[in-house]
């Protein structure tokens, strides 16, 4: 995926859904940044406290800062640490899950059903499993790392390599150390986060920068047991594809041919003049293929009904790559036009009159 435009570039199966592991994570990490204060103490309940391995062997009734857990949940992918950050947020793990959902939806991910917040295989009450597309994972990795409002935090926990953490009392110390082997290996890697469960394999989410370019990865079930190291492998493979196969290309923005007009419906004047409005922009940067060109298509209502005000939106000009809109700008009237109706031609006569009577 083109980090910046949100566009798929290269992909396989990537609308269907499988289980995605711990890569669910990151969607954990940033609910709970943003609805969450990194200093508040998390308090450990015997629900969290049993999740299965791999975890950070907290035990029930114990204190850690929110923060600190957001680093174990990314670094170790501990799953204790993630029920008791979903149980802090939402006052439940069905509540969190809730706001999993709800944000998902708010992102553009259409494929996904988020019942934990570690990943684990598990399924609803009503036998739906936890699960998302690929293509919904680099969506919620492209708003993870380069749109909320959180990303610079987010960025900065998944690149830390490694960090000690303590529960409240300072009897009890862990060290944590981040899985993500490209951190070590490439210097262009952002951010990332790996998960595996026997439902979903190997899986693997992340972002790279590469020169100008920004791409995100997402690999669901690659290299089923034992092949661990097949997601690093295919990782390079796409972002070499993407480094060699798409550049950037600037594409000049265009104004309407001649004098466009609409018709006005029970206007006084019959029609009314638009135009584009392109703001600042006079032209988009976009990550194009060798043999891709993008075309432009407009759309402009046919009537609209008086009385117009100057500026109403009456359609939209979309820049398109194949089907994907990259950029839009709108179609608005240049002018007002009232409404032909009884009191417009009393207004009419009245000022005539008082022309004949007092002639300018």
């Amino acid at each position: 995926m083109d980090a910046y435009s949100g566009r798929i570039l290269a992909e396989k199966d990537a609308d269907t859904a499988y289980p995605m592991a711990s890569t669910t994570k990151i969607l954990t990490c940033i609910l709970a940044l943003e609805q969450g204060n990194p200093d508040d103490w998390v308090g450990v309940s015997e629900k969290a406290a049993s999740m299965p391995d791999v975890q950070l062997n907290m035990r029930a009734g114990e204190r850690y800062r929110l923060s600190d857990l957001l680093y174990s949940l990314m670094l170790e992918s501990h799953n204790d640490s993630a029920v008791a950050v979903a149980e802090h947020i939402g006052g439940s793990v069905e509540g969190f899950a809730e706001k999993m959902n709800r944000k998902a939806r708010e992102i553009g991910c259409k494929n996904v059903c988020f019942v934990t917040p570690n990943g684990l295989d598990v399924a609803d009450a009503d036998g739906n499993e936890h699960s998302a597309s690929a293509a919904d994972m680099a969506r919620i990795m492209r708003y993870c790392a380069f749109q909320s409002p959180c990303r610079e935090i987010f960025l900065e926990i998944t690149r830390t390599a490694s960090r000690t953490i303590q529960d409240e009392s300072g009897n009890r110390s862990f060290y944590l150390a981040n899985h993500n082997a490209l951190l070590s290996q490439c210097a262009e890697v952002l951010s990332g986060k790996t998960g595996f469960t026997g439902k979903a394999g190997y899986c693997y989410v992340g972002a790279v920068k590469k020169g100008e370019k920004f791409f995100i990865m997402a690999l669901l079930g690659c290299g089923w047991p034992p092949h661990k190291t097949y997601k690093w492998q295919d990782v390079r493979k796409l972002v070499q594809y993407g480094e060699t196969n798409f550049e950037y290309r600037v594409i000049e923005k265009t104004g309407l041919d001649g004098e466009p007009v609409i018709a006005v419906k029970d206007g006084v004047e019959p029609e009314v003049k638009v135009r584009v409005e392109s703001g600042d922009e006079t032209s988009i940067r976009i990550l194009l293929g060798k043999d891709e060109d993008v075309r432009v298509r407009t759309k402009i209502a046919g009537t609209i009904q008086a009385p117009v005000r100057e500026g109403t939106p009456v359609g939209q000009r979309d820049y398109m790559i194949g089907d994907v809109i990259v950029a839009s700008d709108p179609v608005l009237t240049t002018e007002n036009v009232e409404v032909w109706d009884f009191g417009y031609a009393e207004r009419i006569v009245m000022k005539n009159t008082i022309l004949k009577i007092m002639p300018p």
